[in-house]
């Protein structure tokens, strides 16, 4: 094979630099308010006051200097403060009770800052959304499929990797689309999809081959573990006010909005080599949040399906029991843990580097991508700022005598490519990686996640297991809402 087509792709390092001085915004906060206090303290019983309060600075300089899991003390604070408080209210806990009150139409009754979710269907039942009235936003979501990315050749690879860019930045220089998700996810499969394809296209009284398969069928249905793709978008209903209300205002000229947009982004799609099957109606939306909490519903909601793709009621999407701990939440049948993808590969790896962490054996998992768009003015102002904070910070190491730090250097590399490549006319999108993985009991999940912590290493990924914030993380990652 020819050596021009073995590209290779490179992630920039994430820039662990603070908003001033190297420090976070929490980090600030700490040291501000010990300064107006030792300013106090001086004025009002000078030097000996200062002295006596010497275990308040320790305490301030261990919240900034202090770091656990790549975090300040500081920055951890308000996390854990808001779990305890939460905890103390018992919001730790959601249940859904029986309630003989009349219910919204379409409201998905799901926990936490998703509460007010509901799901609505486009004139004449083309197509169906979420709408977020909090963040002003209307999701639509579209499941995909492809060929095997891996066996693919490198110049087919390079060419989707390619396509898949220019949709998004297609997206993004529209200014009205304020999230892109992307959900690759693996599901406990009853078989049933199988069995109703072999009933219908089959020959069951073929003399040898039928029996062989039904048989096969029988065995292997109930273990298998197929993949499903989604792609989410958000429409922000602020930015597209004047194209909403030149199509009716509302809802329906959202749907509008939706549907002018929806045939452009589908033939971006086909040339990133993926096959779009068709939008996600509310039912189905309501299906793939209720498989999410509750895995082993799917099967029921698979049988029951006219369709061929699972259904629900919107008003039993939402999980009947959730409770969340530090490190992980148990809702219905299955234990779930989110993983923050804190770094990407540093070094140049291959298109398809992210295999083994999406093929896991065993391993019941939702891989969760975040686009942000991003203003092409704003995002050359972050590059700039950034550009002067390293700059800065280069020069006060010089004038303390320190040496140089090829972090840094590395770093703002990083940025005057990525200021090349805005100025040139690419979109700047804001990216987030989750990583969910699920399973029947604590001691599974903890296995599976030991497997998933190691495809993650060798793929060059830096997982952190997030901590007092995993329902949140759930509902963003496994759930297909484009909340960043």
């Amino acid at each position: 094979m020819s050596t021009e087509f073995l590209s290779t792709v490179r992630f920039p390092t994430r820039s662990r630099r603070g908003i001033l001085l190297g420090l976070s915004p929490a980090q600030l906060t700490v040291v501000g308010l010990a300064g107006a206090l030792l300013l106090v303290t001086m004025v009002a019983s000078g030097l000996v006051g200062a002295v006596l309060l010497t275990p308040v600075w320790a305490l301030a300089a261990a919240l900034v200097l202090i770091r656990f899991h790549s975090r300040s003390v500081a920055d951890w604070a308000p996390i854990v403060i808001r779990y305890y408080l939460r905890r103390a209210k018992g919001q730790l806990i959601w249940l859904a009770r029986p309630s003989s009150r009349p219910r919204r139409d379409g409201l998905l009754h799901l926990p936490g800052t998703t509460a007010s979710l509901r799901a609505v269907t486009a004139p004449g039942g083309t197509m169906g959304a979420v709408h977020d009235p909090q963040r002003g936003t209307l999701i639509a979501a579209v499941r995909v499929t492809s060929r095997a990315f891996a066996l693919l050749d490198a110049p087919a690879q390079a060419a989707n990797v390619s396509g898949w860019g220019r949709a998004l930045a297609a997206l993004a220089r529209t200014g009205y689309i304020s999230a892109v998700q992307v959900i690759e996810r693996t599901v406990p499969d009853s078989g049933d999809a199988l069995q109703r394809y072999w009933a219908e296209h089959g020959n069951p009284d073929a003399p040898v081959a039928g029996p062989v398969y039904q048989e096969l069928l029988d065995a292997a249905g109930p273990t298998a573990a197929p993949h499903e793709a989604y792609i989410a978008i958000a429409l922000d209903l602020k930015a597209a006010r004047r194209l909403i209300g030149e199509a009716g205002g509302g809802l329906t000229g959202a749907f509008t909005v939706l549907s002018q947009l929806t045939p452009g982004f589908e033939q971006s799609l086909r040339n990133a080599g993926l096959t779009p099957s068709g939008w996600l109606t509310g039912r189905e939306f309501a299906a793939v949040i209720r498989s999410a909490y509750d895995p082993k519903s799917l099967a029921a909601m698979d049988q029951w399906s006219d369709t061929g793709r699972a259904e629900a009621d919107p008003g039993a999407a939402g999980p009947v029991v959730l409770v969340e701990e530090s490190e992980r939440i148990t809702s219905d049948t299955a234990c779930h843990a989110v993983y923050w993808i804190e770094q990407w590969p540093r070094s140049e790896v291959s298109h398809g580097f992210l295999h083994s962490l999406v093929f896991s054996a065993g391993v019941r998992r939702a891989l969760s991508l975040h686009y942000g768009p991003e203003d092409l003015d704003a995002a050359l102002k972050a590059v700039q700022r950034r550009k002067a904070s390293i700059v800065a910070d280069a020069a006060e190491r010089v004038r303390k005598g320190q040496v140089d730090s090829e972090a840094d250097s590395m770093e703002y590399a990083d940025a005057k490519e990525h200021e090349r490549e805005l100025i040139s006319g690419h979109a700047d999108v804001d990216f987030t990686g989750l990583v969910v993985v699920s399973a029947d009991t604590p001691e599974d999940l903890r296995r599976q996640c030991a497997t998933i912590e190691t495809a993650a290493a060798s793929t060059s990924l830096d997982l952190r297991l997030l901590k007092f914030e995993q329902a949140e993380a759930f509902s963003r990652a496994a759930l297909p809402l484009a909340r960043l």
